[in-house]
């Protein structure tokens, strides 16, 4: 027994660094397929996915055929792709997507703080034409169906307050509107706040965010770095009302993604999640992604939205129901401006975000 005992332990070894060596080599693109096919089956597998292609990279070319299967077998989840599309980036340049050391991360957080507060404390008075377009479907389908348009506009004050005026309704407009704190009153999903509340929220030294650095991304010809973060609902207090209901109301925390330029070190887009919302309360989920760019303010730059894509899901009886408003945001102007209603007001918004 005693020379069997070292034998054994010698394979376990052997085997044991086999295993390291295969668990680091890039994933092949007969593997990817595969897991591609069992996500399809099992849509719970999308992390395990997401985190393989972080973690190996890819070994492969990255083909449009490739794309259009990962679309389809993923139900064409976004944060599949963006990953697999970074992948194939730092497959052909490995050194331009290396995440930076700790020391380094801590200083982008710490700089992307100082900067997104200074920029809300700057932010100008001014007015902005949101597009949106309204859809429905069944929870999990991804089917939406269009409701409505509407035309808003949007005025905004450097104190934080923002009213709303509802101009047109499916190309029809209204008569003398009145602004109001949100457009509630046509019915429906609303939103508000995208503009610096979430920003300011999520950086806020209060709000004890907690940061993990997950990924490096491209956003507009950008380079960025992606971090996932967290708020409890202590800290975060965001508020869920749904509409025509004064009771149904509901505090909750909030988690997601953030993309911070790392030259420029300002949050390019921003993803949020509701969590620990309360058992029983209609809302099941509520996610928003918002997307930044640059724009022109009385011959001033400023760091605003360009797209927001708002969903809720709610349970309708036995039913359970997904929202959807996606959101352009038009023509931003100084404070006091007119906001007009023009031909390609009434097209609606397309789908496909300004990633690249």
């Amino acid at each position: 027994m005693k020379k069997i005992i070292p034998v054994i332990l010698i394979l376990f070894s052997l085997s044991f660094a086999s295993a390291q060596e295969t668990q680091q080599k890039p994933l092949s693109q007969a593997e990817y397929v595969k897991m591609l096919y069992d996500l399809q089956k099992n849509p719970g597998k999308k992390d395990e996915l997401v985190e393989a292609v972080r973690r190996r990279g890819i070994g492969f070319e990255l083909t449009d055929g490739l794309r259009g299967l990962t679309t389809s077998k993923s139900r064409s989840d976004s944060e599949l792709k963006r990953t697999l599309e970074e992948a194939a980036r730092r497959r052909l340049n490995p050194e331009k997507s290396q995440l930076p050391s700790e020391k380094e991360t801590s200083e982008v957080l710490a700089k992307s703080r100082e900067a997104t507060l200074a920029a809300v404390t700057d932010m100008p008075d001014f007015v902005v034409k949101q597009q949106i377009a309204r859809s429905a479907a069944y929870a999990g389908t991804n089917n939406f169906q269009n409701l409505d348009r509407l035309v808003v506009a949007v005025s905004y004050r450097a104190s934080g307050q923002e009213e709303y005026k509802v101009l047109s309704r499916n190309g029809v407009l209204e008569n003398n509107p009145k602004p109001k704190q949100s457009y509630e009153e046509v019915g429906g999903t609303s939103s508000t706040g995208e503009f610096v509340t979430v920003l300011a929220k999520i950086f806020k030294p209060e709000s004890d965010t907690k940061f993990e650095l997950v990924d490096t991304d491209v956003i507009r010809k950008r380079r960025a770095l992606v971090f996932n973060y967290l708020l409890t609902r202590e800290k975060a207090q965001q508020v869920i009302s749904v509409a025509g209901s004064f009771d149904d109301t509901a505090i909750t925390g909030m988690k997601g993604r953030i993309w911070i330029d790392r030259e420029n070190f300002r949050v390019l887009r921003v993803e949020s999640a509701a969590t620990e919302i309360p058992e029983g309360f209609r809302v099941r989920s509520a996610n928003r992604t918002i997307d930044y760019d640059w724009v022109t303010i009385a011959d001033e730059k400023y760091l605003l939205p360009l797209l927001s894509d708002v969903r809720l899901t709610s349970r309708e009886k036995k039913q359970i129901f997904e929202s959807r408003n996606l959101i352009r945001f038009k023509d931003y102007q100084k404070y006091g401006s007119e906001v007009k209603i023009l031909d390609d007001d009434e097209t609606v918004p397309e789908e496909k975000k300004p990633n690249q």
